[in-house]
């Protein structure tokens, strides 16, 4: 073994996960082995908080909201699913909602979110949200520029009568670098498990680039409250982002704070 590794490297290197880390490529990469094996010791340890934070969120009638934002193909889902693993599907629902009926569309724009909110007990976890009218609708012409200008105007009061309601909001953004959004679009592409992920709007994606960033800092200008503040994840490397993602539920979700009693 190289002199470079500490003994700790090597006692992870020759644990259960670090073989399987080792040996899962045709390619032996004894550093990425070690930086894996740290990764999923690490998601481990985080996913048996968030049963904690689950437990405290049921125990306790918390409701709870979890937005993911971001670009197409920037890792939204593969976050939600790292997070949602371990704990107890009875009590979580996670909401990726497809383009509106010819009723909803005659809603308040809200209507169709507010039917999908948690109960007391519950964590909902939206894939995409009422952000699409910020960025994805403009961008694609999906919504009128007065639809776009009165979702601007009243979101920041909606989001602050959940607080106000006992709702805990995280906001969640992945941000990518255009490069590696194509570089996921092709491996989406070359995947035929994957390949129907692949919609008209992705196939967009990269020549309106400069579009969505120019609605996206729009949204941040207008929408980071003190209320219901982003936060922004480096994306770029999935296993980092989904880290970063359940570290901040993790903080910032008091489910470990004494004077919360549980039952």
């Amino acid at each position: 073994m190289p002199s470079q590794y500490t003994k700790q490297e090597i006692e992870l290197l020759n644990s259960k996960n670090g073989r399987y880390m080792l040996l899962k490529s045709k390619n032996t990469n004894i550093a990425k082995a070690i930086e894996d094996t740290k990764h999923d010791i690490d998601l481990k340890i985080k996913q048996e908080e968030l049963i904690k934070l689950q437990n405290w969120v049921i125990q306790n009638d918390k409701k709870v909201v979890i937005l993911f934002e971001g670009r197409d193909a920037a890792g939204k889902g593969g976050a939600i699913r790292r997070i949602t693993e371990h704990i107890n599907p009875r009590h979580f629902r996670v909401v990726a909602l497809d383009i509106p009926t010819a009723d909803e569309k005659k809603q308040w724009f809200f209507q169709r979110y507010i039917n999908h909110l948690p109960k007391p007990g519950e964590i909902v976890f939206f894939d995409r949200s009422w952000y699409n009218r910020a960025v994805v609708e403009p961008v694609n012409t999906f919504c009128t520029k007065e639809e776009y200008t009165v979702f601007m105007r009243q979101v920041n009061p909606f989001e602050r009568m959940l607080v106000e309601s006992d709702t805990h909001i995280i906001k969640l953004y992945f941000s990518i670098h255009k490069e590696e959004q194509a570089k996921r679009f092709e491996e989406i592409k070359n995947n035929p498990l994957k390949r129907w992920k692949i919609t008209d709007v992705d196939e967009k994606a990269q020549d309106l680039w400069d579009k969505y960033s120019q609605y996206k800092l729009k949204m941040f200008e207008k929408t980071n409250t003190k209320t219901a503040p982003w936060v922004i994840i480096d994306a770029n490397k999935k296993s980092r982002a989904r880290i970063k993602a359940i570290t901040h539920i993790l903080d910032v979700i008091p489910y470990n704070n004494s004077h919360e009693k549980t039952s």
